[in-house]
């Protein structure tokens, strides 16, 4: 599985997704991150893209600018993310072969709820694509260049997509299969409490004594589940 990311600030998603489990994922194979900034796909003032971005000035580079109908901040105009999608999937999506195995993701504080059964659903993609906002957002007729879907983590506002992108390729990747150690490390595919302790059995703190709930040191599995359901 490859996750492409559209974003300005890559480096904020590289020291999470380069470390721990999603390190060893992509150290096995298993997956890959790929990042296309949209600086390296604007056009230039005779609206010709560059060979490099590096033939541009720093104004030229600038993909943000003042939103229709009014209003504070800034917007990320459509083509230089629709150029940064293309070069990322834009033969896939092209194709009959691959079309159904390419999904495009649109951050929105409207889109729809990402959950764990979401999050299973894009276990049969190949190629994933995180289109990540900044400012007031991306021009939404980008929308209409490329089929995405509007994906929403949670009922707030957040700086930029980059969080929401690696929130979902973390759920995500701990699903497929040889990643994580055991099959049962999936917490939502088994019996689980959200408290659970480990030794020794009993911790001192300020003359205190802290003990495990003895139901976990009975052996007797039944009634540990049955416990770990009321939690």
């Amino acid at each position: 599985m490859v996750f492409h990311l559209i974003t300005l600030f890559g480096e904020s998603v590289e020291p999470y997704v380069g470390s721990s489990i999603l390190k060893r994922a992509q150290e096995k194979g298993i997956i890959t991150v790929k990042y296309y900034n949209p600086r390296d796909f604007v056009v230039n003032k005779k609206g010709k893209i560059p060979e490099s971005a590096d033939e541009l000035t720093y104004s030229e580079k600038r993909v943000d600018n003042r939103p229709y109908g009014g209003g504070p901040g800034m917007v990320i105009e459509a083509l230089p993310i629709i150029r940064a999608i293309e070069s990322a999937v834009g033969k896939k999506v092209k194709s009959a072969k691959t079309k159904s195995k390419i999904k495009i993701v649109f951050f929105s504080p409207a889109g729809k709820q990402f959950t764990n059964e979401m999050a299973e659903t894009f276990k049969k993609y190949t190629d994933i694509v995180f289109v990540c906002g900044r400012y007031e957002g991306i021009d939404a007729r980008v929308k209409k260049a490329f089929p995405m879907v509007d994906i929403s983590v949670g009922p707030y506002v957040l700086t930029g997509g980059e969080l929401p992108a690696m929130i979902m390729i973390d759920t995500i990747t701990r699903r497929i299969p040889g990643v994580l150690g055991h099959h049962d490390s999936v917490e939502e595919n088994r019996v689980a409490s959200p408290d659970v302790y480990t030794r020794p059995e009993i911790i001192e703190y300020k003359g205190k004594k802290y003990r495990v709930p003895k139901v976990l040191l009975s052996g007797h599995h039944a009634k540990m589940d049955e416990w770990k359901k009321k939690r």
